[in-house]
């Protein structure tokens, strides 16, 4: 199976009044399709892991790939560019345009990739059908409830069907009932789609329905268990 996220020697250094070593020396690699879940505890370096996975940030040493292409090479452009057409990312606040429909909001990154303005519409239609939200398509997002926006963050991460799907806590501002189908669903979708997913979770029953999980701890890693 061939690696879709590899990570060679990566640290990550914040400056400050002490220096923080967020990351030291990780070396990992995720193959093309797996479903994988990062745990620890705060402060572990789970989220910095997912920002440099995710071109929102660089590390300070080594090399991130994603699909065989190095990050590190990349002038910002370049790195946009693959963050639209390979990432989707999913975020425990949901990050919605309060003034958008949910149809606009899941079709916003089509708009922004100068997609037809009816491709755009059917596209979207198609996403909230997927998660089952085609009978909110002109809500706004204030008359939604927490589990629905997240579904609604959920299609709009998949717009371009990216290989890439990226989540940060997505179930962390949901009650349980509602976190555990949120958690069907991105199963679900990594399913029909055979995307790579990656989860940064503090809830072990989201780790653990996983395919494998890696635990940090003090920027490095102490475990990394496949099932």
């Amino acid at each position: 199976m061939s690696t879709m996220i590899a990570l060679d020697a990566v640290t990550k250094q914040f400056a400050g009044k002490r220096d923080v070593v967020a990351l030291d020396a990780i070396t990992l690699s995720i193959p093309r399709g797996e479903m994988v879940s990062i745990i620890g505890p705060s402060g572990s370096g789970k989220s910095t892991l997912l920002n440099l996975v995710g071109g929102l940030d660089r590390p300070t040493s080594g090399h991130v790939s994603i699909d065989d292409e190095r990050l590190s090479g990349l002038d910002d452009d370049a790195l946009t560019r693959v963050r639209r057409d390979k990432i989707g990312f999913i975020f425990q606040f949901f990050n919605l345009l309060p003034t958008l429909s949910c149809v606009e909001n899941v079709g916003l990154p089509l708009h922004l990739r100068g997609w037809p303005r009816k491709k755009v519409d059917e596209r979207a239609r198609e996403l909230l059908g997927l998660v089952q939200l085609d009978h909110r398509l002109t809500h706004l997002p204030e008359e939604l409830s927490g589990g629905e926006r997240q579904r609604v963050a959920i299609a709009r991460a998949l717009s371009v069907y990216p290989p890439v799907l990226l989540a940060d806590e997505p179930t962390g501002n949901l009650d349980t009932r509602t976190g555990e189908e949120i958690l069907t669903l991105i199963r679900d979708v990594h399913t029909r789609l055979g995307c790579t997913v990656v989860i940064v979770t503090h809830d072990m029953s989201v780790a653990q329905s996983c395919q494998r999980t890696i635990t940090l701890r003090d920027g490095r890693v102490v475990e990394d268990v496949r099932r």
